[in-house]
Order: structure tokens, then sequence, then C-alpha cells
């Protein structure tokens, strides 16, 4: 991020589902059509039901135990006063959001010199995380056609993707790289502050373990 831009800092708790899916292209650095959603828009187990703390059936029949403890996944979430920037850290993943206005022109996919300096500092964040394969997924808001959004979302996220893999130069990596257009919107479309949060690339990343 940039270092003197201010930003807010909030830390969220939220049980995590872990499920052990493979989303990443085996040696692709372009996005093709197979399914594949943005981290943390996955479908969720339904909302809980009422429940009877005095029902005999919630008392553990002889001899059976609980299950075992869960550890929560803490979220902390990082973001430039502006909006420009904005990071998010769980127990498993790093994802960055780049907003449109700063990686491009209007209507393009062209990078700027800013922009481009914005993707080397992810590009060491990914280093440092000792990361192998990498999600660049490039979104739209609703103006203009559905189809246009596909396209110029797709365009962008690959521009995002080619400086990173020109910066970490390494052989091994892989890429997952999509253009979602107008769906999986952040915000809402009826406002332009809300349209703007919406024209974004998000780069994300597993964590080190440990």
């Amino acid at each position: 991020m940039n270092p003197t831009a201010p930003r807010l800092t909030l830390t969220l708790t939220a049980a995590s589902v872990l499920i052990a899916t493979n989303l990443f292209a085996a040696a692709t650095a372009r996005a093709d059509d197979s399914p594949s959603v943005p981290p943390g828009t996955e479908a969720t187990a339904a909302a809980p039901v009422n429940v009877d703390a005095n029902d005999p059936d919630l008392k553990l029949p002889e001899g059976a135990t609980l299950a075992e403890a869960k550890v929560l996944d803490i979220k902390q979430v990082v973001e430039e006063q502006s909006g420009d920037e904005r990071r998010e850290d769980t127990n498993a993943d790093v994802k960055f959001a780049l907003q449109a206005e700063v990686l491009f022109g209007k209507d393009s996919a062209k990078l700027s010199a800013e922009a481009k300096a914005r993707i080397f500092a992810i590009a060491e964040e990914i280093k440092a995380q000792n990361a192998t394969k990498i999600r660049v997924f490039g979104f739209t808001d609703n103006l203009g056609s559905s189809a246009h959004g596909d396209v110029l979302s797709k365009q962008r996220a690959n521009a995002v993707q080619e400086v990173l893999d020109q910066e970490m130069n390494d052989p091994n990596l892989t890429f997952e790289v999509r253009g979602y257009g107008e769906q999986y919107p952040i915000s809402s479309n009826a406002s332009e502050s809300g349209r703007k949060k919406n024209r974004r690339v998000e780069v994300s990343f597993p964590r080190t373990e440990g």
C-alpha cells in the first residue's frame, strides 16, 4: 500500500468453514471458463434455527463426547482512508483489492506508473508469504452492457497478472486470472461512491502456515 496514505484498521472475527478445494488452474496465466468464484463469496450454511435449551435431545448420550474444538478464523482489514486500496488478512489467505481508478484510465486496461508501483508492493508480499498460487480477479460496476464489463474486467485482471508475473519472474508460480464484470459487487451500484468500490482488481494468495 501507499505508505503515506492514512489507513483505517478493522478486525472482525467469524467462524471459518474450511473447504479443501483447489481453485487454481494448472499452469495457466489467463482467464478461462472453468467455474470459480472470488474468495468470500462461496455458498454458506443456512441460518441457524431456534434451539430449545430444555430439549432433552440436546443432552449427550451416555459415553458420548463433544467434537474437537475448532480455531476461529480471524480477519483483519486495513483500508486506505481514500478507499483506493484494501488489504484483508485471515489465517489462510491475504487479499488486496485495488480500485480501478488508481490502476487504469476510464474504460481502459492500460496500467499507470502509480499502478505498477502498487503491484510491485503486492509482489513483495507474495514473496514474503512464499506463495506460488495467485488469484487475480477483475470486477466492474453495472454501468454499460454486461458483456462489455466482462471483457474489460478480464483485460484489467490480465494486465495486473502480467506485471506480477514479470516482477516475480518465478516459473513455479501459477495464476488463476478471471474477469467477473458486474458480478459480486461489494457495494451498492445505486451511487457513484458504491460503483467506485465495485470497480476493482483483487489479488489473493495463501498465507504462510505457522
